[in-house]
């Protein structure tokens, strides 16, 4: 457990704690969120970085923080580079996508397009070849609502939210022991910046994934972006007008 058995505090490893048992970093270059929830049986790390360098740091501050323990699960909330590439320091842990995110990850093609995308936003090409050999296809599918039981009451849920900033987008959701639901979006949500579509991803069902995220989270969850700071049920209807707007709702 955190803080338990010697463990650091989450400030100590330059993490924010969110609520009993549940943290996140916000790491360099991308300004890319990772978390942690943790169960007295396991521990799940919500995204892995950008690099195998990236991920071997996730990996050494949340073991230092589960007092020596390890990560048991690593969920990715979407294929994109700066969330998946430290995936490869992850070997122990059973891994945890959306099928569209999983596909992605799994064939040839989009191995090639995240190598390709990390190397476009200045990852050495070393690196990124070193990342992207490292894959593995995630084990668990997430098509439908999947409890995730940690242990000690620790249960995180894990939603296929999208489509909408990609084809595999994945939300968790965990009911910490006291205080409010801490919802991780994924870049479904981004608070340093605008909203990012880029070529995968599907605008017009933008607007309904946010629906979703909402109806998931309710008016009194914490929303823990891709990028940027923790954000309210108030910045997130905001976000979804915008795309409406922008985009229009509810179409493919």
């Amino acid at each position: 457990m955190v803080d338990g058995g010697g463990a650091p505090g989450w400030a100590a490893e330059g993490w924010e704690e969110l609520a009993p048992g549940v943290g996140r970093c916000r790491l360099p270059g991308w300004d890319c969120t990772a978390g942690l929830v943790v169960g007295a049986a396991g521990a799940l790390l919500v995204d892995a970085g950008s690099t195998l360098g990236e991920g071997a740091a996730l990996r050494g501050a949340a073991e230092r923080l589960l007092g020596g323990g390890r990560v048991t699960h690593l969920a990715l909330t979407h294929p994109h580079f700066d969330h998946v590439l430290g995936a490869g320091a992850f070997a122990d842990a059973e891994v945890i996508a959306a099928p569209g995110a999983a596909r992605e990850l799994a064939g040839a093609a989009g191995r090639a397009a995240l190598y390709a995308d990390a190397v476009g936003h200045g990852v050495a090409r070393e690196d990124a070849a070193a990342a992207t050999a490292a894959l593995r296809a995630p084990g668990v599918k997430v098509s439908r609502p999947y409890e995730l039981d940690l242990g000690g009451g620790t249960v995180a849920l894990l939603v296929d939210a999208g489509p909408g900033h990609t084809a595999g987008d994945l939300a968790v959701l965990v009911r910490p022991r006291t205080g409010p639901p801490v919802l991780f979006c994924g870049d479904l949500v981004e608070e340093s910046g605008p909203a990012q579509a880029g070529p995968d991803a599907l605008p017009g069902r933008w607007p309904d994934a946010l629906d979703g995220l909402l109806a998931l989270g309710g008016e009194a969850a914490r929303y823990v972006p891709g990028h940027g700071a923790v954000v309210d049920a108030a910045f997130v209807r905001e976000q979804r007008a915008a795309l409406a707007a922008a985009f229009g709702a509810g179409s493919a």
